[in-house]
């Protein structure tokens, strides 16, 4: 099984917080909900505006609350452009805690990296991100998504040996009381393109609490300040394709930004103003090795292969 080490899970409520994509604290400091102050603006007939990357880079920025139990700084904000209002995330660098295995001050754009990989995926599993100067200095500025409150849950923990239909298994949780718990994920086509997502940018903290189904069926993920390091950093809750073939469409993407990361590719120009030139190469390593293998990557032996807490 993929995730054969044991992870905690305190108490009886854990299935329900693994459930709950709306909350959690991440490594990297995001979170979706709870954010003092609330939402407020840019919403019409229940749905949220849109915001394009022209709109959260030139839009004025308005701090609304501070998003809470982050580890970092992580403002809910508003922008206006144009007439309209919409939500968004901003998170400053000033604000980001030193890391020891990153660079200070560099979360932000590593979270803006993510965004332009996904987008050159056409995937479009990150909302949309960009760098931008804010009410206090330079950070992320990330379009709100919010998470649909009746979605069927992508993540569960089931008190038996073998997941049920639809599920793929993860590894055993304890869930208190000498008692153990099968983490499962669902067999989801759009988590097992977040998979291949997460592999290629080394995602370091994909957890629940990052996966925003929303009301239209489309699956957001946030908090990717802890991406693209040089080293082997994996670290998920989607190890349930682990050492299977790869989709023909993951496949055909990943071949896709093979060239679109070659060396004066405009997509390999805009990464390099944002990670350094060993974490390009690696990221031109990982592309390749995925084409290479033609399977999803198995957990590392030097690295935790489940983030902690896994919410």
């Amino acid at each position: 099984m993929p995730g054969e080490k044991t992870v905690a899970a305190d108490g009886t409520g854990a299935a329900d917080r693994l459930a709950d994509r709306r909350t959690g604290e991440s490594r990297d400091g995001g979170t979706r909900g709870g954010a003092d102050g609330g939402i407020s603006g840019g919403a019409a007939a229940g749905r949220p505006v849109r915001l394009s990357a022209d709109a959260l880079a030139r839009g004025e920025l308005t701090v609304r609350g501070q998003v809470r139990e982050a580890s970092n700084a992580v403002l809910y904000c508003t922008i206006t452009y144009e007439g309209a209002t919409g939500p968004c995330v901003y998170k400053p660098v000033a604000g980001e805690r030193p890391l020891w295995d990153f660079p200070d001050g560099t979360l932000a754009q590593r979270e803006v990296a993510a965004y332009e990989l996904s987008r050159a995926t056409g995937w479009d599993l990150i909302p949309t991100t960009v760098l931008r100067d804010g009410p206090y200095g330079q950070g992320m500025v990330q379009e709100w998504i919010e998470a649909a409150p009746e979605d069927a849950g992508l993540l569960a923990l089931v008190e038996r040996d073998e997941p049920g239909p639809g599920w793929k298994p993860v590894g055993f949780a304890e869930v208190g009381e000498g008692r153990t718990a099968l983490l499962v994920h669902a067999d989801d086509e759009r988590l097992r393109r977040l998979a291949v997502l997460d592999a290629v940018i080394n995602n370091g903290d994909r957890k629940g609490g990052h996966l925003l189904p929303a009301a239209d069926g489309r699956l957001y993920a946030i908090d990717h300040g802890v991406t693209f390091n040089a080293d082997d950093k994996l670290r998920t809750l989607l190890w349930g394709w682990a050492g299977e073939p790869l989709t023909e469409e993951a496949r055909t993407v990943l071949e896709r930004l093979a060239t679109a990361l070659a060396e004066g590719a405009p997509l390999a120009t805009r990464l390099a103003a944002l990670i350094t030139g060993a974490e390009l190469a690696a990221l031109r390593a990982r592309v390749a090795d995925l084409l290479r293998t033609g399977v999803h990557p198995r957990p590392g032996g030097d690295w935790p292969p489940i983030p902690w807490p896994p919410v």
